[in-house]
C-alpha cells in the first residue's frame, strides 16, 4: 500500500500548476474527501495557532468535535521536532 502512496505524491509533486492538480485531485477524491481534508487542514491550523478553543474551532468551521479530538490528539503524540516541521509545512 505504501508503494500506492508513493505514487500519488509523485503526481502531486510533479505538477506545480493549479489548474492541473485541481483536475488530478478531482480525479482521484470525491467532494466529500476534498471538504474533509481540507477541513482537517484547517483544523490542524486553527490547532497549531492555538488562538481558538475546540468548541469555536468547530462552530466556525462546521466540523465535529470527534475530528477536532483526533487531530489534537495526533499532535499531542508528535515529538517537539515533527510539530515544528507541521507548523512550517501548514501555517506558511
Amino acid at each position: 500500500m505504501r508503494a500506492n502512496w508513493d505514487l500519488v505524491l509523485e503526481k502531486v509533486v510533479a505538477h506545480q500548476d493549479h489548474a492541473a492538480l485541481i483536475d488530478l485531485f478531482e480525479l482521484l477524491l470525491t467532494e466529500e474527501e476534498r471538504s474533509a481534508i481540507a477541513g482537517r487542514l484547517k483544523v490542524f491550523q486553527a490547532l497549531l495557532q492555538a488562538d481558538m478553543s475546540q468548541r469555536q474551532i468547530a462552530a466556525e468551521f462546521e466540523i465535529s468535535i470527534a475530528t477536532i479530538t483526533r487531530c489534537s490528539n495526533y499532535l499531542k503524540h508528535m515529538s517537539t521536532q515533527q510539530r515544528e516541521k507541521i507548523k512550517n509545512l501548514i501555517l506558511e
